[in-house]
């Protein structure tokens, strides 16, 4: 088993089933290399890291991360800036039933559009 997909398993619920799913959409849509970076399942577009989960402590949601996030918020408003942060922007998702997969499925593509685009930092 690679190490992304057990820090993925070692979640509790409902953590465990978001990561999961939320992965297979993103696995079955592009053509990603998962990675296991800064202790983080990351996703890898183009040899360029794309897209990474993470649970925070003291919240209760799966955060999916957008590592250029900040350039897709005009066109999917639902992409948040949770800590401040430059270039990447989130979405944050309590339950599986709130993930509106066909939405998410326009924002991974969107989002490879800019990986083809952007240079290596």
């Amino acid at each position: 088993m690679k190490p992304a997909e057990e820090h993925i398993l070692r979640q509790p619920e409902p953590y465990q089933s978001i990561m999961l799913y939320v992965r297979s959409v993103i696995m079955k849509t592009l053509n990603v290399e998962e990675k296991y970076s800064y202790k983080l399942p990351f996703y890898y577009y183009n040899k360029k890291s794309f897209v990474f989960l993470n649970v925070l402590k003291g919240t209760d949601y799966v955060d999916v991360v957008f590592m250029d996030g900040a350039l897709l918020e005009a066109e999917f408003p639902e992409l948040q800036d949770a800590n401040n942060r430059k270039r990447v922007r989130s979405i944050q998702i309590k339950n599986l039933e709130e993930l509106d997969e066909l939405r998410f499925v326009e924002l991974l593509k969107s989002a490879s559009k800019i990986k083809l685009k952007t240079k290596k930092i």
